[in-house]
């Protein structure tokens, strides 16, 4: 921790642990300064050096309190407690003033609500949308983006409430990233978690194929293989019969055998699911929609099958190219 503070806030190590004694002392005061406060406290914070330790309060009698723990008071007009109810009114005012804006918070340094939005008319639009006091409130342009960090990556877990399927192949729909996966994963509209998205369209029984729409993610052309490497998806020229073939996903990772049949009809409890290729890589629950991939082409999603990892099985995978012709996909190729 050390090396990385004096890397990136320039610092000498002396300062560094100089700062780190100080957010020490400053944590332990704020934790005791919050309860004793009450509902004067205003909030608290460091200054740029972590030199000072300051702490906001709305009564002027309770300087001497703040004080005592090596603090410097600042006497506000706000309590946090009323910044956060400014805050919970701005979370629930509606989707349309909430989709001009950027990001909000609370900045106990000025004792105000701060909404940031690409145009300055965007923020005040959603401060408008509530019955807030709007001299709490400050406005203000800013070129953030903010975006999700998570790499839509083959074979990679997410979630759909509390089940678990493994993602497909990482596409686009025009400029929106997503994944295929395995229809009986979701139906239309279900959410999904890790990475965060909108199941846009699933077939199952019939077919097995869905894709989710996953805006603020990476669509990257990769599928997790063995041991943390990546497989790079090139395309998704079918293999042929007889072909090696290797499946990732969330549950058993990386499995590979040989592809034994394609065009296969399956009848699961749900119903039949036609056009299905037949393969001896095995697999277990959770890892439904996960990536089947030959070389560097991209062939499917799993759907099913029997055995499991332990003993060896059948498995069964959606070919891909089905489910980017039907719902008009990219798939993402490195």
């Amino acid at each position: 921790m050390i090396d990385a503070l004096e890397r990136d806030l320039g610092l000498s190590e002396a300062q560094v642990i100089t700062r780190l004694a100080n957010e020490e002392r400053a944590m332990a005061a704020e934790a005791s300064l919050t309860t004793a406060l009450g509902s004067s406290y205003g909030g608290a914070w460091l200054n740029d050096d972590a030199s000072k330790f300051m702490v906001a309060t709305t009564d002027p009698a309770t300087t001497k309190a703040i004080e005592a723990q090596g603090a410097q008071p600042v006497v506000v007009s706000r309590s946090l407690d009323q910044l956060n109810g400014i805050m919970q009114a701005l979370d629930q005012a509606p989707q349309q003033a909430k989709d001009g804006a950027t990001l909000w918070f609370v900045d106990v340094k000025t004792n105000t609500v701060s909404v940031q939005a690409p145009t300055v008319e965007a923020a005040q639009a959603l401060v408008a949308a509530t019955d807030v006091d709007k001299s709490a409130v400050t406005v203000a342009a800013t070129a953030e983006q903010p975006t999700t960090f998570i790499n839509i990556i083959g074979g990679a877990a997410y979630y759909i409430g509390g089940s678990r399927c493994s993602v497909g192949f990482a596409v686009t729909r025009g400029s929106t990233p997503g994944f295929t996966t395995a229809g009986h994963c979701g139906r239309a509209g279900a959410a999904t978690s890790s990475p965060t998205g909108t199941f846009q369209g699933s077939s199952f029984p019939g077919n097995d194929y869905a894709w989710v729409a996953a805006p603020g993610n990476t669509a990257t052309p990769y599928v997790r293989g063995s041991g943390g490497a990546n497989v790079t998806v090139r395309g998704s020229t079918q293999a042929s019969v007889g072909s090696s073939i290797c499946r990732s996903g969330s549950t058993t990772g990386w499995r590979c055998g040989t592809i034994q049949q394609h065009n296969a009809s399956v009848r699961y409890a749900q119903g039949t699911v036609n056009g299905l290729t037949r393969t001896s890589a095995c697999a277990q629950p959770g890892d439904s929609g996960g990536s089947f991939i030959s070389g560097s082409q991209a062939q499917g999603m799993t759907s099913g099958g029997s055995g499991n990892c332990s003993v060896g099985g059948t498995t069964y995978h959606q070919p891909v190219n089905e489910a980017l012709s039907v719902y008009g996909l990219t798939l993402r190729t490195g």
